[in-house]
């Protein structure tokens, strides 16, 4: 595996690869690895971790060996990025039984209000090495 920080996303969510896309565009030192939670290393994560293998409803982040979901981990992403979206870590003063209230309100609606794709993002040769198989 990868000993850069890993996100788990939802391969087929819109947001998500919007959010990933988001994310690349902030790390021009290509700090962060990416994988759909549908693929087989995204299944093998969420294994280790004892993390649902089944439920897509979570942004997931591994890093240093330890795993962080939902609001925690987007959080903890936006703090490493360049630009003011570091700012948005601010937010991790808010307790995360609120901060996840939200998120999971937003998590089940996705679809609905962005769409989803047939199929997992395909990254393109010039990102493929920051995606796991």
């Amino acid at each position: 595996m990868s000993t850069h920080p890993i996100i788990l996303f939802d391969g087929v969510c819109n947001l998500c690869n919007s959010s990933v896309q988001y994310v690349i565009r902030r790390d021009p030192d290509a700090f962060f690895h990416y994988s759909s939670l549908q693929s087989e290393s995204g299944q093998q994560l969420l294994k280790q971790f004892k993390l649902p293998t089944n439920d897509f409803n979570s942004f997931v982040l591994v890093q240093d060996g330890k795993v962080y979901t939902r609001s925690t981990a987007a959080l903890k992403v936006a703090r490493q990025l360049k630009g003011f979206i570091k700012l948005v870590y601010g937010f991790i003063i808010v307790p995360a039984f609120i901060r996840d209230a939200v998120y999971n309100f937003i998590a089940k609606n996705r679809y609905k209000w962005f769409g989803e794709r047939d199929h997992c993002m395909i990254p393109t040769p010039e990102l493929k090495s920051r995606f796991l198989n």
